[in-house]
């Protein structure tokens, strides 16, 4: 049997492929139907998870988690104080929220969310469970209908990533596209701002997972959105973003996974390989069994090992069935790892 050999630099070839895949569960495209767990029904306490956002389930609430939806004010209004006490006004769940998302988007907590030169108080979030995508949210697959509460209107959104051909603003968390009217990533219409007075509609992050919406333009569109903004008061704003996710019944968004790939390309000329420390080829003396192999030995190449230059072997390859190998044949056998 030969000894280890070395690969040459072009035997190793390197690749990434992007896979796509539903975000969510049961490889579900369109997320049509959507559930609430009566776990977080203390909409009403200050400090339960329920007042800060709600998850929301596919099929029912014992299946995993597929978003949260939540609602930020800058000053801390929609939502019960911590504590009713001077010095505590303010100090609430909206304002958590809002502090939250912009320290990941901004890294500080005294910028604000602006879209297109219109800077609001407050803010409408939708977050993806990060177990429900790979690497990041694939920009142009998001189709996201909200419904009025007391008209037929359905507002149409998505990213405009095609539409700006792939170019985007690159925040602390990543990737910035806008949210606009349209679907799987175009712009319906010429213009950014499709809310007179109002900026547009939101900013997507598809490498952090999540979309801001602006309440002020989503409501000139669709009402029942716009959120109330009492200090030290439950408004529920939240509440009312995914009864119109839920009304709107369609949910489209997939995931993106980078796979690296390496391939090696084992070669086994025709003078290597030939003969096998099996302890079947020769008899108890060292004489080969088989007369024919004594001029004409044959092997069957079953397994291809890669070994690190401290001979140590680090990694199996099986065929999936043997290889004949004798000295008119040579073999070429490409071995893939991912990662």
């Amino acid at each position: 049997m030969a000894g280890l050999i070395r690969f040459d630099q072009e035997d190793i070839v390197n690749d990434v492929q992007k896979v796509v895949t539903s975000t969510w569960s049961d490889n579900t495209n369109n997320l049509q139907v959507a559930y609430t767990s009566s776990a977080q029904a203390l909409l009403g306490s200050a400090t339960s998870s329920g007042a800060h956002y709600i998850e929301v389930y596919h099929l029912a609430t014992t299946q995993s988690v597929q978003y949260a939806v939540a609602y930020g004010h800058k000053n801390g209004s929609g939502s019960l104080d911590f504590t009713n006490d001077v010095g505590a006004y303010g100090n609430s769940p909206s304002k958590n929220i809002y502090n939250q998302y912009r320290q990941l988007v901004f890294g500080d907590e005294a910028s604000n969310f602006t879209f297109n030169d219109y800077t609001p108080d407050d803010i409408y979030v939708i977050n993806v469970n990060r177990a429900r995508y790979k690497h990041n949210l694939k920009p142009g697959t998001l189709d996201l209908r909200l419904s009025g509460s007391s008209t037929l209107t359905t507002l149409h959104l998505t990213d405009d990533s095609l539409t700006q051909t792939g170019s985007s603003t690159i925040t602390n968390i990543g990737r910035q596209f806008n949210i606009v009217s349209g679907s799987l990533g175009v712009r319906l219409g010429s213009n950014l701002t499709q809310v007179t007075n109002s900026g547009s509609y939101g900013l997507f992050y598809p490498d952090a997972g999540f979309i801001i919406l602006n309440p002020a333009a989503v409501d000139h569109y669709i009402d029942g959105l716009v959120p109330g903004t009492s200090q030290n008061t439950a408004n529920n704003n939240h509440q009312k973003l995914f009864n119109h996710i839920s009304g709107g019944g369609y949910f489209i968004l997939d995931s993106e996974e980078k796979v690296s790939s390496q391939f090696y390309f084992a070669r086994a000329k025709n003078g290597e390989f030939n003969y096998t420390t099996n302890p079947s080829f020769v008899d108890i003396n060292g004489n080969v069994n088989i007369d024919s192999f004594i001029d004409n030995p044959t092997t069957y190449i079953t397994t291809i090992g890669l070994y690190n230059d401290s001979g140590d072997l680090v990694a199996v390859a099986k065929l999936s069935q043997p290889v004949t190998k004798d000295f008119t044949k040579e073999a070429l056998i490409r071995v893939k790892l991912d990662y």
